[in-house]
């Protein structure tokens, strides 16, 4: 019993040695701890925030950069939603982005009022300004699918003649034609038999100057001139020069790239040069940036569809106007110009901008442009192209029309043309 009570009378004799500090070590770490933990919490975010720091400017660049490449498809898609509000467009995206178009609202809605009235198969309708690029109009319709105006303006289609603009191109820059050139042929006006076209040395042929021939659209003409004048090569490098076979030609915008296959054989060459091969495509959104750098003397601008944008009442920066690439000389942009005045004075397209009575519609107002017509399978049907720009002599619109009919027509490209130029002619009258 003794000894229990010795190591009982032990133990708390010890505890009673050692209790404060004990107690002090406790206090002590109860400081410790916290402060070490806050400590280290605070060197955590001291050295975050220092790697934000640095990463901040590339984030930034790269929200710039996203915001520049993706805004025309953006813009492109919220458009059906777009509201006019004081003489402009806007829409709002899923973020709360807020984007003022460059869309002119009385041209974007009598385009939609005339396509849902006629109601054409499929039809597209592309209007720019050619100094700036601003995209004035871009409306999608189909009477069969109600989806494809939405991504229509990025696929790509047969060119037909409108490629006629682009032969005479590519022989003014090397100084083979001038806009009274007078050249021979064999063959109808609307030939497409290339093996028919070169002419007889014995004579008996036609013959016609080459700016009655881009009016009338005289496939051997533009045939003849590009494989005896232009060549293969040169038709190759001009094709590159106005876009063709160019992957990202446009940036920020997702259109299939336009094809113009490498023609060999002189029927080959003479088929593309006139527009008759159905391997030769445009998109829309092309054709018209290619109209409107014919237009803005030989330079083709990156069309734009935004002209502001703001997110959480902040401005953000938006792409400013810029050249993508100088396609041919002014001087080859001016006769050319001169030659596409005849389309609608005498040419192709004369009864379009015709009244009931015969009289001429904007008679005041020079227009240059150009017709094209094929049949193509995706879709199915006979494609009607219209391409002009005016004033002539400088130039606030350039436009592009397509419209597919199947065997009974509605309307065709050049009466698309005609609604547009008279009501945006119309608008400060």
């Amino acid at each position: 019993m003794r000894d229990l009570k010795y190591l009982g009378r032990k133990k708390k004799n010890i505890f009673q040695q050692h209790w404060k500090g004990i107690l002090w070590t406790f206090l002590l770490l109860s400081v410790l701890i916290p402060t070490t933990v806050m400590l280290a919490r605070k060197g955590a975010e001291a050295v975050s925030s220092w790697k934000e720091s640095r990463r901040r400017p590339e984030m930034e660049q790269v929200q710039k950069l996203t915001l520049g490449d993706d805004l025309f498809a953006v813009a492109s898609d919220l458009l059906p939603t777009a509201i006019s509000n004081a003489g402009q467009f806007s829409a709002t995206a899923d973020d709360g982005t807020t984007l003022k178009l460059t869309i002119n609202p009385k041209l974007q809605q009598q385009i939609r009022g005339y396509l849902k009235t006629t109601n054409p198969l499929y039809a597209i309708f592309v209007a720019v300004e050619p100094a700036t690029g601003r995209v004035l109009s871009i409306v999608g319709h189909s009477s069969v699918d109600p989806e494809w105006g939405q991504t229509a303006l990025y696929q790509i289609y047969p060119m037909a003649s409108l490629f006629k603009m682009v032969t005479a191109a590519a022989a003014l820059e090397k100084n083979l034609i001038n806009p009274s050139t007078v050249l021979e042929y064999r063959g109808k006006v609307v030939s497409e038999s290339p093996d028919n076209w070169t002419p007889h040395p014995r004579g008996r042929n036609q013959s016609i100057d080459v700016t009655s021939a881009m009016g009338k659209s005289v496939n051997p003409v533009y045939g003849i001139i590009a494989s005896d004048m232009i060549g293969k090569e040169s038709l190759n490098n001009i094709c590159s020069r106005f876009g063709f076979n160019r992957r990202l030609l446009l940036p920020g915008i997702p259109a299939i790239p336009s094809y113009a296959p490498k023609a060999e054989t002189t029927r080959d060459i003479r088929l593309q040069g006139c527009g008759l091969d159905h391997d030769l495509k445009v998109s829309p959104i092309h054709a018209a940036a290619i109209t409107a750098a014919i237009a803005n003397k030989g330079t083709m601008m990156v069309p734009r569809l935004v002209d502001q944008a703001s997110r959480n009442g902040q401005q953000l920066e938006v792409p400013h106007f810029r050249e993508l690439d100088r396609v041919i000389s002014p001087e080859t942009a001016d006769s050319l110009t001169q030659m596409l005045l005849t389309t609608v004075v005498n040419g192709t397209s004369r009864k379009a901008f015709r009244s009931y009575n015969g009289q001429r519609l904007l008679d005041d107002i020079k227009i240059a442009a150009k017709t094209g017509s094929i049949d193509g399978d995706t879709p199915k049907g006979h494609y009607s192209w219209f391409a002009a720009f005016a004033p002539a002599e400088k130039p606030s619109i350039a436009l592009v029309a397509l419209v597919i009919n199947g065997d009974k027509w509605k309307i065709k490209a050049t009466h698309i043309g005609e609604q547009a130029l008279t009501t945006f002619f119309s608008q400060d009258k």
